[in-house]
């Protein structure tokens, strides 16, 4: 059983209809594939550029927006398992920029996210060649291309 709870903060989310429901779905998909037991639940929260940007400033000390951050939380016993958070206008510009649908887009960062709740990383090259084949095979899934393909 999961539970995931979508907050949107920005309201440049609100402007493309049908995506909380397209991001909950990727959420699900991540969910599925990436090894969570039992009942699960997090938090995505649909931010701003400027809340990513502190929020990579205080918890990683880089003092620059970014497109997606997670939180995992410590084990415990109501299951859940931390917090995503994701820039409106970082995202939608990297949509842009790489001639990707926003939908498709805003899609991968909560896989992606979601896969780090699970424990995965991309930090070093090995760790990397695990994460984004996971990634790619869940937005397949989707009905979305290789998000890592360049010209995709």
């Amino acid at each position: 059983m999961s539970g995931i709870t979508v907050l949107v903060e920005d309201p440049g989310w609100r402007k493309t209809r049908g995506l909380k429901t397209r991001l909950l779905r990727a959420a699900e998909a991540a969910l599925r594939a990436g090894g969570f037991k039992g009942k699960t639940s997090f938090t995505v929260l649909l931010s701003s550029d400027k809340k990513l940007k502190a929020l990579n400033r205080d918890f990683r000390g880089r003092d620059k927006p970014t497109n997606v951050l997670s939180f995992p939380a410590a084990r415990n016993k109501d299951g859940y398992r931390g917090d995503i958070a994701i820039a409106y206008g970082v995202s939608r510009k990297e949509a842009e920029t790489s001639g990707k649908r926003f939908c498709d887009h805003a899609s991968h960062l909560v896989v992606h996210g979601v896969l780090h709740l699970a424990g995965y990383d991309h930090e070093k090259p090995r760790d990397a060649q695990i994460m984004e084949p996971l990634e790619t095979r869940i937005l397949g899934r989707l009905g979305i291309g290789d998000p890592y393909k360049v010209g995709a």
